[in-house]
């Protein structure tokens, strides 16, 4: 059992080189890894978290009660339309609107009750017996090719449905992948029930060119995964992205392994062997390794980032998103331009026996794919990502970024972008809730949304979200490529619409250069003699004060300041949220400062007055929640999309009045009402004085009872008795007590001695008629 061994500090690289062609290597790849390894890495923050149904990011849903598993997504060349494959139905959606999709047409195709009778009859799930469309592609300009896993018994149709064994997997769970190139269908899926036979074929195919697959006898696939089939035109080759058992390494039980293997599309197969057999198939292992450690060997998702515009065609690059079969850790892996095949090309249908079939022993090059690059650029521990998109923007400065549109397993959305110093994720938006099994991304460039298929709905959401930043500060801090501020109009705008010179800084993020100082919200700082106005905040003396600072960001770190005076920790404690705690006492009152800083740059996010109520004054008084908004109005069309219900609000213990709003140094601070505690902790109290007295009263009882002390009476004596003296009246000493009266020894005996549980006890504390 293989274990992955801890990283051996932030000084480990991966060992890099480019691959070259020799003799008995059929594939030549050059791949630039992205990751850093776990221990080097911050935290990987969302900089801004948008939940489901925020304000703040608009999105726009289809969900409609008899369709499910919208997760296959195929738009149109003009990308007005959206076809949608489901379960049971193929849907077509109008998307030209830009906050709206409308269903147009729906076709039906679930299976009928005697193929779902027999699905069942196999030991089948009926929920799993349905037609799961697994295979959309437009076979031409007017007709759509899609195939489904209908009830365990694969079918295809574009006009009349045929027979679809070898294009579509029979499991719904199970992964495939499909790509059409002029009318001809490549597939790479299983060819039989059970799943055991992998194959990557070519269907349709029309003249004299016949339809091709791989050779079952010779092992060329391993229980693969297929996960992507790209074409790249200028090479004429179709790249199929899939994670395999490797059977290089038959000393370990199944160990997985990422591979990219190519096919050209002229290939016509051998004239004797390989004989309606692929004689272009090679493949390579993707090697995502830093060190000596264990590699991430899973392939996950991979996407093409097509070159530039002006860029040469080998400019292409993937990316995609690679596991460790070991550990929950997942790392992005940035290919670059690859070539398969390099120097033989594509032309092997004349070649001799001799050379078809070496081709047919040696499929697996000697080499693995191995990165460029000089270190891994991101891990993420606390994400695991399973889908991604890609896409290259130009920004202010001319430069090009690339951006990433990663999916979580949790449902989240992340947009980031890759900078020198690493990854950052701009925001990040809850696109659902409940656990997907299978999930899509598509990428819409010109329209600039993404869709996000699920089994649950379907959404679209604007790949920007500039009007949510409500300064020049906060538009540049953001680092969004999209985003710039707009000195004119004073607005974060998309820089595609500016008509206007933009400020923006993607690199540094440096709001003081990018800014103009005079449209900048500078930090508010205490005078010798001023001080703030502030919201103020009525207390009474001795009540536990809690002041809350809203976060500018989940990257930004609140800090707290007194006019002419620290904040001692032994009066003060700050909080893990920001917010300042403290009792309030005559040397606590006053005026409190809120300041937040993200990447050197410090604003003010609240101002409070901390007074003590008047004698005058009701027991309540009102306290205040600061929330930060743009100071001018936004325009109807542009929403502002802060979330009102996660702001943080200032609590003290006393009970809240009327509401009132402040305007101050640009940003708005709002006050709202809050709980009191007051009347609970007089309550309390006096319970707990009762309490105490009561046990205190039953205590002093049971020692009352195990020791009760009193005056024994004493009888009057008889005349008869008068002369005589008592044994009790005899000194221990023989001194004689004839010279008092009884009167006067019962007196003294009264005075002298107390009778305690029976026993007479003299004045001294000792027992009489006892020896001193």
């Amino acid at each position: 059992m293989f274990v992955l061994p801890q990283t051996a500090g932030c000084a480990a690289f991966v060992q890099l080189r480019q691959l070259q062609m020799d003799n008995s290597s059929f594939l030549s790849l050059t791949v630039v890894l992205l990751g850093l390894l776990g221990p080097c890495l911050t935290r990987l923050t969302p900089r801004v978290s948008f939940p489901m149904g925020s304000p703040g990011r608009r999105l726009t849903s289809f969900i409609n009660d008899d369709i499910k598993n919208t997760t296959l997504l195929l738009l149109t060349p003009d990308e007005e339309t959206l076809y949608v494959g489901a379960r049971d139905a193929l849907l077509e959606l109008d998307v030209s609107q830009k906050d709206a999709m409308t269903l147009k047409n729906k076709l039906d195709w679930s299976p009928s009750d005697k193929d779902l009778e027999q699905c069942s009859m196999k030991g089948k799930k009926l929920a799993d017996c349905s037609n799961f469309i697994r295979v959309l592609e437009f076979l031409n300009s007017s007709h759509l090719y899609a195939c489904g896993t209908f009830a365990f018994s694969p079918r295809c149709t574009y006009i009349n449905l045929d027979e679809g064994r070898g294009r579509c997997p029979y499991d719904p769970y199970q992964r495939n992948t499909a790509v059409i190139v002029d009318g001809e269908l490549y597939t790479g899926t299983v060819a039989d029930y059970r799943g055991n036979r992998p194959i990557i074929a070519r269907h349709l195919s029309e003249g004299k060119r016949l339809d091709l697959k791989l050779d079952d006898t010779l092992g060329w696939l391993e229980d693969p995964t297929f996960i992507r089939s790209i074409y790249i035109p200028h090479e004429e080759k179709i790249y199929f992205f899939f994670s395999e058992a490797g059977r290089e390494y038959d000393f370990i039980n199944k160990f997985i392994v990422s591979r990219v293997s190519q096919i050209c599309v002229s290939d016509v197969g051998g004239q004797r062997t390989l004989q309606r057999r692929w004689t272009t198939f090679a493949k390579a292992q993707l090697l995502c390794q830093a060190g000596s450690e264990l590699p991430y060997n899973v392939l996950q998702d991979i996407s093409i980032l097509p070159p530039a515009e002006g860029a040469p065609a080998d400019d292409t690059l993937f990316y995609g998103i690679f596991t460790s079969q070991w550990s929950v850790f997942s790392i992005f892996l940035y290919l670059s331009t690859f070539y398969l095949l390099k120097g033989t090309g594509c032309g092997l249908h004349n070649a001799s026996d001799n050379a078809l079939r070496f081709v047919k022993e040696n499929f697996l090059t000697e080499d693995s794919v191995r990165p460029v690059a000089r270190s891994l650029t991101m891990v993420s521990a606390e994400h695991i990502y399973c889908r991604l998109s890609v896409q290259r923007v130009q920004a202010v400065n001319r430069k090009h970024y690339t951006m990433l549109f990663l999916l979580t397993e949790a449902g989240q959305l992340h947009k980031a972008v890759l900078l020198r110093g690493g990854a950052h994720i701009i925001e990040e938006i809850q696109v659902f809730q409940n656990p997907q099994a299978v999930k899509s991304l598509k990428l819409s460039i010109p329209k600039g949304v993404i869709y996000v298929g699920t089994s649950e709905r379907l959404v679209k959401i604007p790949v920007s979200n500039c009007s949510f930043y409500w300064n020049c500060a906060q538009c540049v801090l953001s680092r969004d490529p999209f985003c710039a501020w707009d000195p004119v109009g004073r607005a974060c705008v998309e820089i595609f619409e500016a008509q206007t010179p933009l400020n923006q800084d993607v690199d540094g993020g440096n709001v003081e250069e990018a800014c103009s100082s005079a449209l900048l919200t500078h930090r508010t700082r205490f005078g010798p003699s001023t001080c703030p106005a502030g919201e103020l905040v009525s207390v009474s003396l001795n009540e536990v004060v809690r002041l809350h600072c809203p976060a500018a960001s989940q990257l930004s770190q609140q800090q707290w300041e007194r006019p002419n005076s620290r904040l001692s920790s032994s009066l003060y404690l700050q909080l893990k949220d920001g917010s300042l705690s403290f009792v309030a006492t005559p040397t606590t009152l006053g005026h409190y400062l809120c300041l937040s800083t993200e990447n050197g740059y410090r604003q003010t996010m609240a101002i409070y007055h901390v007074k003590q109520k008047s004698s005058q004054a009701p027991t309540s008084y009102t306290h205040q929640t600061p929330v930060t908004q743009p100071a001018r109005r936004p325009s109807p069309n542009t929403s502002t999309g802060r979330q009102k219900d996660n702001t943080p609000s200032l609590s003290v213990q006393s009970i809240p009045a009327s509401s009132t709003h402040r305007l101050h140094d640009g940003e708005l601070l709002v006050s709202s009402r809050g709980p009191c505690y007051l009347k609970e902790l007089v309550a309390v109290s006096i319970l707990l004085v009762l309490c105490l007295s009561l046990l205190i009263t039953i205590s002093l009882y049971f020692i009352r009872q195990r020791c009760h002390c009193k005056t024994i009476p004493q009888p009057q004596p008889s005349s008869r008795d008068a002369g005589k003296v008592t044994p009790e009246e005899v000194e221990p000493t023989g001194n004689k007590t004839l010279g008092k009266s009884n009167s006067e020894v019962a007196r003294g005996r009264n005075a002298r001695g107390f009778v305690c549980n029976g026993i007479t006890t003299s004045s001294d504390g000792l027992l009489p008629n006892t020896p001193i």
